[in-house]
């Protein structure tokens, strides 16, 4: 475990999926943790065991563990350790402590095994990823967790084919990072389903090439509108908000025989699928989930930031606005309307650049 200065860091929805989807009590409530899964740092110091880090280290924490010694780890099928599972907990991930204090001496706690709303924190070192000082700071924040989710979600997960059909079910950040995944991958037709029409536009910068809107479809289910437009369904199909209801769309209009429908968004832990036996028997479709986009952070993210060094990977879009942290609470508003894709928070030590 080290500490590590944190000069940038990226306002996402991950927290607010994580109130939206977790009872948490009043109680509960009075001891939040310190929030945030994206950012990048620099590495102030290290323990007297951490090998593979320096000081002065340019990095990227990622929530998702990668300790390299365990059979998942180890496995190129898997990036879910199981020496170091994730979990919402408020502790370090091995000894269960908290590195966090306030002026009052008072425990504050971790969320994530990240915490990057705050100018200093601790890692253990299966969370933390080497990157190249030459990729700009508030473009590999971008990689700590939902663009690399999506861009991943089509490349590792789904290995999305060079000329296939794919449906995005939700073009938020994560969704367009799907697109952008598939547009790499040679997908020659890259179909957005949303509420709202004005995500078509922007999608197209990341390869939406149609476009659904679930409301203007009436009474007919997407999945339906999907099927006629596709000749019989998709080649993968990717659910990106985290609702029953989507995935079931999802599967319902992916190819049988060889369709994949990959479940990306975070519902309620409660929440059920429900296919039928002779469903699930005879379409020959496939159905996954897909955490941190299957990526291994250790091996991946580089290749990823390569690819975005390369002119490859189209990171810069999907920033659009970057604020000073006592601006965070209009970042927050962007985010909740809808107005925004990802914005990125600096530290009151650094300056906002020009935009």
């Amino acid at each position: 475990m080290f500490l590590v200065h944190i000069f940038i860091t990226l306002h996402s929805s991950t927290y607010i999926c994580f109130w939206a989807c977790v009872d948490i009590s009043l109680q509960e409530r009075t001891c939040l943790p310190i929030n945030n899964v994206n950012h990048c740092r620099v590495v102030e110091s290290v323990g007297d065991d951490v090998l593979e880090f320096s000081k002065g280290d340019y990095v990227i924490p990622v929530f998702i563990s990668d300790c390299g010694e365990c059979t998942d780890c180890i496995s190129k099928k898997s990036n879910l350790c199981s020496k170091i599972p994730f979990q919402f907990s408020p502790w370090m991930p091995r000894c269960g402590t908290s590195r966090f204090r306030d002026l009052k001496g008072e425990i504050l706690y971790h969320f994530g095994y990240v915490s990057s709303f705050s100018e200093y924190t601790v890692v253990d070192t299966a969370n933390i990823v080497k990157v190249d000082p030459s990729v700009p700071p508030n473009r590999a924040c971008l990689l700590g967790c939902g663009v690399a989710t999506g861009v991943g979600a089509a490349w590792r997960t789904a290995n999305v084919e060079a000329g296939s059909t794919v449906v995005i079910f939700g073009l938020g950040a994560i969704g367009l990072a799907v697109a952008e995944g598939a547009r790499l991958c040679g997908a020659t037709k890259i179909i957005g389903v949303d509420v709202n029409p004005e995500k078509f536009e922007i999608g197209k910068k990341f390869g939406i090439t149609d476009f659904v809107s679930a409301k203007e479809c009436g009474s007919t289910p997407v999945s339906q509108v999907i099927n006629e437009m596709t000749g019989g369904g998709a080649d993968y199909c990717f659910e990106c908000v985290g609702m029953v209801s989507l995935v079931h769309e999802a599967y319902a209009c992916c190819r049988k025989g060889w369709g994949k429908t990959i479940v990306i968004g975070f519902d309620k832990p409660e929440s059920q699928l429900s296919f039928s036996s002779f469903e699930v028997l005879h379409s020959g479709k496939t159905l996954m989930g897909s955490f941190y986009g299957g990526l291994k952070p250790k091996y991946d993210v580089p290749v990823l930031l390569k690819q975005y060094l390369n002119k490859e990977l189209r990171l810069d879009d999907f920033v659009t606005h970057e604020l000073k942290f006592e601006d965070i609470n209009k970042a927050f508003d962007l985010l909740i309307k809808g107005k925004c894709i990802r914005t990125v928070i600096w530290m009151p030590s650094e300056n906002v650049p020009p935009t």
